[in-house]
């Protein structure tokens, strides 16, 4: 059993009160987000709208949370980097030998660092607006919002632009599933 599966089935089971979280919870996952969510809920017999907002809902909830954690983590690094950069300069300024040690990084794995260069070309070709919108595509949400906080782009216009993809998305998803849903009716 797939985790679209479990979803499916725990929708099924619980109060129709409990199951626009279960939608959102849903909404939240990477590779699942508000589109799978969404489609969850329809085929699980719940009001379109409901399903939409709630699979919305989680997955901006859960973007937003990651973006705001990306851009204090960069923040701290730079930060730390520049202060490090400062001793290093004040220390060599006063003839000190003193020498401040530095810490490689470990490799990534093989497919992180495809995803890297994925999102790299769609941002250098497309900016901001591009990869949010189009990012879904290639990407999650998630990775794609917190490698854009990652590369020092402001929090509220990845939040912006990220929004617009998730609501757009989302409803284009489940017009289609409540369509095929009523045509097979």
């Amino acid at each position: 059993m797939n985790i679209i599966d479990t979803f499916q089935d725990l929708v099924g089971q619980v109060n129709e009160f409990v199951q626009p979280l279960i939608l959102a919870a849903a909404g939240a996952i990477p590779f699942v987000e508000g589109e799978g969510a969404a489609t969850i809920g329809v085929l699980g017999g719940i009001n379109p709208v409901v399903a939409a907002v709630s699979a919305i809902i989680g997955n901006f909830v859960c973007v937003a949370v990651l973006v705001l954690l990306s851009a204090r983590a960069r923040t701290a690094v730079v930060t730390r980097s520049r202060a490090r950069s400062g001793m290093r300069a004040g220390a060599e300024g006063a003839g000190s030998t003193t020498a401040v040690a530095v810490a490689d990084r470990p490799e990534a794995g093989q497919r992180s660092e495809e995803r890297r260069a994925k999102f790299q070309r769609a941002f250098e070709r497309y900016g901001v607006p591009g990869v949010s919108l189009l990012g879904p595509l290639l990407l999650p949400t998630q990775f794609t919002a917190t490698m854009l906080a990652a590369s020092g782009i402001g929090r509220g216009r990845i939040l912006f632009w990220q929004a617009l993809a998730i609501i757009g998305w989302t409803t284009l998803v489940t017009l289609i599933a409540t369509g095929v849903i009523s045509a097979v009716r």
